[in-house]
């Protein structure tokens, strides 16, 4: 027996009958001949990790940009702890590890340099808006690997699509949003246990609030240190889910109150401070000029950073926004430097048309 086919037969054995089984995922929009070895989304997982677009968000802000500070998060490291969080919970409900990490580390694949900045920034000035959820997409459907895209299931497809939480509690979940998979829901969850509070750790890291101005109602609850609210959250979110019978992913009303009072807290005293909307406007601008100066100057951006014939075929605004929500904070500094910025002169200056 083929390896993936024991590793199919132990999930149906072992695994809740909640949860995704691999041999009956719903599919790849394009048929491919299943490996030895892996299951569909053990192979989704391992593409996404092998992704141009994964490896660039270790240079991708998560709120603080281009830390000169280690211990900061990056995009990278967010995604990392929103997968430990995700499949800590889902081992715990016997659900499907393997396709809740996949839609774990593929979730953010989309953000812009300078995270919700740059977001905001291409939102502003490309046709139509711009959402890093959107974009996730895109990646995994068109433009990586050569672009013929990660052809992932539809599982995960589907988890990647809905983790996206808007504002309020009532954005997290609704029929709408919510994604079919039990996986897919604990991602979502996990996204937000993760950042409200590796945000929080940061914030009081970089000096912009005290451990003492966060809100002791929100603290009693969930437990003064960032492990003990971790647990507080993923242990309630296991018990609420069993106790509803893994009809969909629960918190309880108490917990989910406090989370979402430490979440708006955040927004109001860290995200929107003065220290940050300063760096906020600032990397909005970087975004923004990058993007009009290369649908202005379409030579200039064809012959140095397009050289891909498909490419040609799609509109310019289009292409150059996929150019840019694809930058390392650090490359979109440097060219904008290059193009904007005066350097001393060297006889060997390499100018490409710019």
């Amino acid at each position: 027996m083929l390896i993936r086919k024991q590793t199919e037969e132990n999930e149906k054995k072992l695994l809740s009958p909640a949860a995704s089984l691999s041999c009956e995922s719903k599919g790849r929009q394009r048929h491919e001949i299943e490996c030895d070895i892996r299951t569909c989304f053990q192979r989704d997982r391992d593409r996404i990790i092998h992704s141009k677009a994964f490896r660039r968000l270790k240079h991708k802000t998560q709120v603080f940009i281009s830390p000169t500070n280690d211990h900061y998060r990056t995009r990278l490291t967010h995604v990392i702890e929103v997968s430990q969080i995700a499949r800590t919970i889902s081992k715990a409900l016997m659900l499907n590890e393997d396709l809740t990490e996949a839609i774990a580390l593929g979730h953010d694949l989309g953000h812009t340099p300078f995270g919700h900045s740059g977001e905001a920034g291409l939102n502003e000035v490309f046709p139509g808006g711009f959402k890093h959820v959107h974009q996730s997409m895109r990646i995994i459907d068109v433009l990586e690997h050569d672009e013929k895209g990660l052809n992932l299931t539809h599982e995960v497809r589907d988890g990647i699509a809905r983790h996206s939480k808007g504002w309020g509690s009532e954005g997290i979940d609704t029929e709408e949003n919510r994604p079919f998979t039990l996986e897919g829901q604990i991602t979502k969850i996990s996204d937000l246990v993760a950042y409200a509070n590796h945000d929080l750790d940061d914030s009081i890291r970089s000096g912009i609030i005290s451990p003492g101005d966060v809100p002791g109602k929100y603290i009693s609850v969930l437990g003064e240190t960032a492990s003990r609210r971790i647990n507080t959250m993923v242990v309630d979110i296991v018990e609420q889910t069993l106790e509803g019978n893994l009809k969909r992913v629960l918190m309880s009303e108490k917990v989910l109150e406090a989370l979402m009072g430490l979440r708006t807290y955040l927004y109001e005293n860290v995200y929107t401070s003065k220290r940050l909307l300063s760096l906020h406007n600032k990397s909005k601008k970087v975004v923004k000029e990058l993007y009009l100066y290369f649908c202005e100057n379409e030579k200039v951006f064809r012959e140095n950073f397009c050289k891909m014939p498909a490419r040609e075929r799609e509109p310019l605004d289009r292409t150059v926004c996929d150019f840019i929500a694809g930058m390392s904070d650090l490359y979109a500094l440097a060219l904008y430097q290059k193009i904007f910025l005066p350097s001393r002169w060297t006889k060997s200056e390499d100018v490409r048309g710019i």
